[in-house]
């Protein structure tokens, strides 16, 4: 076999290594300060009622709870809860403006070049709460591997790519319902948010198309343990459907990857995808099915090789 590794993947250099792992620093940070902060979302206030005193809990949707009449207890916890509010904010304040320094040095130094509408959709799903429900699979996961790696794969037939393909977990279909519920959104409309030309395709209610050519795909496993089939991901009208995949269930269960991918503008997100080794187990499995294109069927085999290649000198753990 050729050797993949020296001929079609090279490591980046020291500076863009050393800054990945800078802003990968600031990065993690924030994910926790935002954590931090989504349990201090809302208010507390006191509020008159019949004469007394009420500590109040708000929530973003002008939603109230009492929490009892003024007490030196609650006296504390408001105190307590003002000033953890407080601190937690200007801590995601300053590190937002740290990571925007760094999104300028990733750029500087060539740190990234994943395409920058696959960064924008990760951020939306983890603002949105709901990157735990997506797995990134297929070959927008080379970019989660390198990026890790501090490599690149020097083989653009790899990474040739117009569509994304998610892997939406059913098995927490009723908590993302309540997610999406609480969103007051569909998906659809999220993804609109990203780039407002996504339009559902007539021929595939599975995918949305934007004005490029660029294509997001949602796809779950196949049909087990009484899930519903055909299942539309929300009860909006214009909402998209999840596509049964074979053996999409091996991906679902199989070991995880998670890595901050970098965009050629320097924005980062996090992109949770199958580990390298179910990666490339699969992409055999694909191109040795009787009915794949020939063309994807060479692709499935580079990337393959190209992955366990990579495993073998970057990440022998896998």
């Amino acid at each position: 076999m050729i050797n993949t590794l020296k001929k079609h993947i090279q490591e980046i250099d020291g500076n863009a290594q050393r800054q990945y792992i800078d802003a990968k620093s600031v990065f993690t940070a924030l994910e926790e300060a935002r954590k931090n902060a989504a349990e201090v979302r809302g208010g507390m206030l006191w509020k008159t009622q019949n004469g007394a005193d009420y500590l109040i809990r708000t929530t973003t949707r002008r939603g109230q709870k009492s929490l009892g009449p003024r007490s030196e207890q609650n006296e504390t916890i408001y105190l307590e809860f003002t000033a953890r509010k407080q601190r937690v904010e200007k801590r995601v304040s300053d590190l937002r403006a740290e990571l925007e320094r760094h999104r300028k040095l990733n750029k500087v130094f060539h740190v990234g070049r994943a395409p920058e509408i696959l960064v924008a959709i990760l951020n939306k799903l983890a603002v949105s709460g709901l990157a735990d429900y997506f797995t990134v699979i297929g070959t927008h996961s080379l970019y989660a591997y390198e990026a890790a790696a501090g490599i690149r794969f020097e083989v653009s037939a790899a990474l040739e790519t117009r569509d994304i393909d998610l892997l939406w977990d059913t098995r927490k279909r009723l908590s993302f319902i309540a997610r999406m519920e609480g969103l007051n959104s569909s998906f659809l409309d999220l993804l609109r948010e990203v780039d407002p030309t996504f339009e559902l395709r007539n021929d595939q209610l599975c995918t949305v198309v934007n004005n490029h050519g660029f294509e997001v795909d949602v796809i779950r496993r196949e049909a087990k343990d009484g899930d519903p089939h055909p299942l539309q991901l929300t009860d909006h009208e214009e909402e998209l459907y999840a596509v049964q995949a074979k053996r999409a269930g091996i991906l679902l269960d199989g070991e995880k990857f998670s890595a901050m991918v970098v965009s050629g503008t320097g924005r980062m997100a996090r992109m949770n995808t199958v580990s390298p080794s179910v990666f490339a187990k699969f992409k055999r499995w694909m191109a040795g099915q009787g009915d794949r294109d020939p063309l994807k069927r060479q692709r499935d085999i580079l990337q393959a090789e190209l992955v366990e290649e990579m495993v073998a000198e970057f990440f022998p753990n896998f």
